[in-house]
């Protein structure tokens, strides 16, 4: 099982506070013989549309010694889980959970 990540409390309740449904912490992926962790599935039931909207959340603190760094390796996990999610499951939409201070400074 993978390390949790120093913000993964906060997203999660976020998440829960905007009626979100957790429904995979962590979220597994099949890739191979090997197993990859997605940190939190949800989904939420849009009402007026009566559809169900899906998502994954891969959740970074940038705790290492380099932004930059942290940034490739981030970047590196979002590629290959989008591309595994849009085999398995197309309509789930994969979001990279950042501190707001690393999303003002790199993006």
């Amino acid at each position: 099982m993978p390390a949790r990540d120093l913000y993964r409390n906060n997203v999660k309740n976020a998440l829960i506070k905007d009626k979100w449904t957790i429904t995979h912490d962590p979220l597994t992926l099949k890739f191979g013989k090997k197993d990859l962790y997605v940190d939190l599935g949800a989904r939420q039931l849009l009402a007026a549309q009566k559809a169900e909207s899906k998502i994954a959340v891969e959740i970074k603190s940038f705790i290492g010694r380099s932004d930059v760094d942290d940034l490739e390796k981030a970047l590196g996990q979002y590629i290959l889980y989008q591309d595994i999610l849009i085999e398995l499951e197309p309509e789930r939409i994969l979001y990279l959970a950042v501190p707001n201070s690393i999303f003002d400074d790199l993006f």
